[in-house]
């Protein structure tokens, strides 16, 4: 059996969808402010950070081997009254993590999953055509100063990741106008609403990231939301950024007159 966990958003639901009409046993599972071991048919397992030991304890005697951390994962506040017996031992480890970066901290926490005796699958591993091929995926292609800016969009993105910031750029005539940061893409597009006519935004893993949590992803949302920002272009990593809803989004590109680029690095 294999557990989805993480926020119960598009990625989780397409990858469920495609899980159980392949036939596989799935559980699904959120991070939440209270534990549900045994919830009703249809919902999700919830657990407290606090209570970590005790659902990974469940999860085993439930029969799951493997899991998947899918959907973006809140850094939850850890209340010392509330850890339970089975997760005192792991107080050290989580600690540490909520101190690290984003790609620290979840080499910490799927480090616990591997010690508790699962196999951490990303989210591509599951449903591997998550992960599109290089080349241009809509009917425009990129113009020289695309090619331009995704070179200078992908300069930027490698000089950051020792950082460990985030995982995009936006750039305009080789001009760096925004970088994602902890409120994420969907902020990072709305603030620069108004002075980003024909810019490029660049998606990519971070340098030596652990490809199988938090690996970048867009989809139909991200493209209405360039667009809405007046962006003329998105450019992702070929092999490190996943597109959800591939046939839609494309669509999407199309109908908005949007550069949708599948990059090989360097190129």
């Amino acid at each position: 059996m294999i557990a989805l966990i993480g926020s119960l958003d598009p990625l989780t639901a397409q990858l469920a969808t495609t899980l159980r009409a392949q036939g596989r046993p799935l559980v699904m599972c959120t991070l939440g402010h209270r534990t549900v071991l045994d919830p009703a048919p249809g919902d999700p397992i919830i657990f407290r950070v606090e209570h970590l030991g005790t659902f990974l304890k469940h999860l085993g005697d439930s029969g799951v081997r493997t899991v998947c951390f899918s959907g973006g994962i809140r850094r939850p506040q850890i209340d010392p009254a509330e850890i339970d017996a089975r997760t005192a031992p792991l107080v050290p480890l989580l600690l540490g993590a909520l101190r690290q970066g984003d790609d620290g901290a979840l080499r910490t926490v799927l480090g616990i999953f591997e010690e508790a005796g699962f196999t951490v699958l990303a989210a591509h591993d599951l449903v591997p055509d998550l992960l599109p091929p290089s080349g241009v995926l809509s009917a425009l292609g990129p113009s020289p100063q695309h090619k331009a800016d995704a070179a200078r969009a992908e300069e930027v993105h490698r000089i950051l990741a020792p950082a460990d910031i985030g995982q995009g750029v936006i750039v305009r005539r080789g001009q760096v106008l925004a970088i994602e940061a902890q409120p994420g893409t969907d902020f990072m597009l709305r603030s620069i609403k108004g002075f980003a006519e024909g810019a490029l935004f660049y998606k990519a893993p971070k340098l030596g990231q652990d490809r199988r949590a938090d690996l970048p992803v867009i989809g139909p949302t991200t493209i209405e939301r360039a667009h809405a920002s007046e962006l003329s272009a998105i450019v992702i990593q070929a092999g490190g950024v996943m597109v959800m809803n591939r046939e839609e989004t494309v669509a999407a590109t199309n109908a908005m007159g949007v550069v949708l680029w599948v990059r090989e690095p360097g190129a």
